[in-house]
């Protein structure tokens, strides 16, 4: 027996107002829609950051792998002190000052023997330059600087490495009783004495009319080294974990806290 076909009933359109009106979108006849695909051998891939798969220097990847060693471990007092750095606002107007008895460079001191020479030359007498006061430069100087208590005041780079060479500056500093500070980068130490870097500098001695600012900056930097000792040498440094470190920690926390919880109520 054929089947016939069933008959559904119809649904009565909706009334005209009910009716949504469908808006066409415009489109410029101009401007054509080209899809891109991005498949193998088809359009050229967008530009993407790819430093995470960079292979960086060794050099490179040995200063990162120190900084994040440095962040893990417990950095010893006497080493974290070197990341207590003068702010930025003392650090400029000591620059400043610093730099009004920076040591002549080579070029200076050639001009200088070449005038003296053309005077000699001329027939004139002999007059040795008078020597002008000057920054006293090198670890080996300025701790001889600071046991003859002939330094005002000792200024430390921070990134010295090995550290191991001026990590006894501010000991001696304190026990001569000599004002010492320590400011960010070596290799700005380095131009005020016409050198790629520099491990730490003194100032010997100034002119008058910049002995009111010395004694300022002298004040500052007793204020934030040499008084807070008691304090610097307490202060250890480092025992920052990672981002997964610290997550593992709070989910060990959050169960540790559940099972506590469930005891208390058992019991």
């Amino acid at each position: 027996m054929v089947k016939g076909k069933k008959r559904g009933r119809k649904v009565a359109p909706a009334p005209a107002f009910a009716r949504k009106a469908i808006v066409k979108k415009v489109t410029n006849p101009l401007f054509e829609k080209r899809a891109k695909n991005f498949g193998i051998g088809q359009d050229i891939q967008p530009k993407r950051d790819l430093t995470h798969f960079v292979r960086w220097p060794k050099y490179i990847r040995l200063q990162r792998q120190k900084v994040v060693l440095q962040r893990r471990l417990k950095v010893p007092p006497a080493i974290n002190q070197f990341n207590n750095a003068l702010d930025k606002a003392t650090a400029t107007s000591l620059f400043r000052l610093a730099k009004k008895y920076q040591p002549e460079s080579k070029e200076e001191k050639r001009n200088r023997l070449k005038a003296r020479a053309a005077e000699r030359a001329e027939g004139g007498a002999d007059k040795p330059t008078k020597r002008p006061l000057l920054l006293s430069s090198g670890v080996n100087t300025v701790t001889r600087m600071i046991e003859k208590k002939k330094a005002q005041l000792v200024i430390i780079a921070h990134d010295v490495e090995p550290i191991e060479i001026v990590v006894y500056l501010p000991a001696l500093c304190r026990k001569m009783n000599v004002p010492y500070c320590i400011v960010k980068g070596k290799s700005r130490l380095g131009r005020l004495v016409h050198r790629k870097t520099c491990t730490c500098v003194a100032i010997t001695d100034v002119n008058n009319e910049d002995k009111g600012q010395l004694s300022k900056l002298v004040e500052s930097v007793r204020t934030n080294y040499n008084d807070r000792f008691d304090e610097i040498r307490k202060h250890w440094g480092g025992g920052i974990m990672g981002n997964k470190s610290v997550a593992k920690v709070v989910a060990k926390e959050k169960i540790r806290a559940k099972e506590e919880a469930q005891k208390a109520g058992l019991v």
